[in-house]
């Protein structure tokens, strides 16, 4: 499993063995809170399987979905390196089996393999590019804008090419979609009903398909 995450790429056998042997599994149930914001944090996770979503809270009481994540992703890092309080809400969206790294062990890592830090500078590099352009986005689009934006990112993070188009799995619920786009729940199904006719997506069982990549950035 650590050889699939970009984090540990280039580990031989044995620095792999080392390394997971200082690990520890856990699973968690769907809709399981893993991580509270604020929270003490000491603690990389690893997903082995599952997925889960990245939010915080508004000053409004809403919650502001800010990323997904999936096999092989990681979550964790800021607060293992600083040592400061964890800075957002993750949530199990499915059933999630997790690797745990304690702090002091991936601390001792770093300084037995430094391209493990330089590749770590450039994950948390790549995140601050998506959320610099979320940011733009919601400050710039219209609601038509950022919801297609949304369905454009998660096919880029979690989608599957078909014959049909991108296959997105187990779609976010409308309300997920909304907390994700900064809108609501009726407007998410405002919006996606539009595109279902218009051609642009489809809906197989709980997946969704974009069968366009073209989708509209405006309203109609």
């Amino acid at each position: 499993m650590l050889k699939k995450v970009s984090l540990f790429e280039g580990l031989n056998d044995h620095e792999l063995k080392a390394l997971a042997d200082t690990t520890l599994t856990r699973t968690f149930p769907k809709d399981n809170v893993i991580i509270l914001a604020e929270d003490r944090g000491d603690t990389l996770f690893v997903i082995q399987s599952g997925r889960v979503k990245v939010s915080i809270v508004s000053e409004d009481g809403r919650e502001v979905i800010l990323s997904t994540l999936g096999e092989g992703d990681f979550f964790g890092d800021m607060s293992l390196l600083d040592g400061k309080p964890r800075s957002a809400n993750v949530t199990a969206t499915e059933e999630t089996a997790l690797l745990m790294l304690r702090r002091d062990d991936f601390i001792r890592l770093i300084q037995t393999i430094p391209q493990i830090a330089i590749k770590l500078l450039a994950v948390l590099a790549g995140r601050l590019r998506k959320t610099d352009r979320k940011i733009e986005g919601l400050a710039l689009s219209d609601v038509t804008g950022r919801i297609t934006q949304t369905l454009l990112q998660l096919a880029e993070d979690q989608g599957a090419y078909t014959g049909e188009g991108i296959l997105i799995r187990n779609r976010p619920t409308h309300q997920e979609l909304a907390n994700m786009s900064g809108t609501t729940r009726e407007t998410v199904s405002r919006v996606l009903k539009r595109l279902e006719n218009q051609g642009y997506i489809a809906y197989r069982g709980r997946d969704l398909i974009i069968l366009k990549d073209d989708l509209p950035q405006k309203d109609a």
